[in-house]
């Protein structure tokens, strides 16, 4: 596995300081002093990287995201939903000289909000015409659900991603979905602007509070020789020798964690010292280059140990 990573890499996503490089001695010299040469640019070493591993609530964003989409544009749309009692029929009634379209209640019954809400009358709901937006509400939340707890490791996911955008965008060009939906049942899908707002703000209060929060206390530290880490919130931390240690990244999901995770991805890392355990990390972002600095890391330290 390759170690080399850019400094812009290293400043990213692993704690640094200055340090300075000397130029090398003559043979049989003694040196005296560690000043370095005037004009020698400092050099970026690095002190630690903590990695934090993530619960799978980081891959629900699309739902919040979504969600918050698509109550903007039903509430923009402005259109409005009645509730009324069964058998209400549509038809054309004279108002003032002039002919409109009215809902007229069966015999014995009106038209108002559901009983006990005090909104006799009430049309005030905004809802979309297009059950569009329903289908891709439920269509974000069957696909988001499915990937978060299913994994698919490989090539296999590889075609699952495929195969679910091919169905998608097919059906929806060719308009199938409101056939197959009204075939399925008369289904029509749709939602009000607040019931997507419902559905939006608190499961994006409850993302940013889990993954900048809660998730933060689950983590993985590589400094001066050693590996401390945190594997449940609440546990106590435990500290390791790196001397023999492993660390590779397991095979990507390709939808979890490239199109949900943007980069995202699993740490195992293997122990060759007394306890000789293993420690994983899952869905922790930016993988690549955190992986690509403590490789380094641990190269570095084997170099220092050899030549001591």
């Amino acid at each position: 596995m390759s170690t080399g990573v850019s400094a812009a890499a290293v400043e990213d996503v692993a704690g640094v300081q200055e340090a300075v490089t000397q130029p090398p001695a003559p043979p049989g010299a003694v040196p005296v002093y560690n000043v370095p040469r005037p004009g020698t640019p400092p050099r970026k070493t690095i002190n630690s990287i903590k990695v934090y591993g993530h619960s799978n609530l980081l891959y629900w964003w699309p739902v919040w995201a979504v969600s918050f989409v698509l109550g903007l544009v039903t509430y923009a749309e402005g259109q409005q939903m009645a509730v009324v009692p069964p058998g209400t029929a549509s038809m054309t009634v004279a108002v003032d000289g002039q002919e409109r379209d009215a809902l007229v209640a069966p015999a014995g019954r009106e038209i108002q909000s559901a009983p006990g809400s005090g909104r006799p009358g009430a049309m005030d709901m905004t809802v979309s015409s297009n059950n569009t937006l329903g289908v891709i509400f439920v269509a974000t939340i069957v696909f988001v659900a499915l990937a978060s707890t299913i994994l698919l490791r490989g090539l296999v996911s590889v075609i699952a991603v495929i195969s679910m955008i091919t169905v998608v965008i097919l059906f929806s060009l060719l308009g199938w979905w409101n056939t197959i939906l009204w075939d399925l049942g008369r289904l029509d899908i749709r939602m009000n602007a607040a019931g997507y707002i419902a559905v939006a703000l608190p499961l994006f209060l409850a993302w940013v509070a889990v993954i900048f929060l809660y998730d933060r206390q689950i983590y993985v530290i590589f400094d001066s020789g050693q590996i401390r880490y945190v594997r449940e919130v609440g546990d106590s931390e435990v500290v390791v020798q790196t001397e023999g240690a492993v660390v590779e990244k397991k095979r990507n999901d390709v939808f979890r964690h490239w199109v949900l995770g943007f980069g995202s991805g699993d740490i195992q890392i293997r122990n060759a010292g007394t306890s000789g355990g293993t420690i994983e990390i899952e869905n922790v972002l930016n993988v690549r280059r955190k992986l690509g600095v403590i490789n380094m890391m641990l190269k570095e330290k084997a170099i220092t140990v050899d030549a001591t």
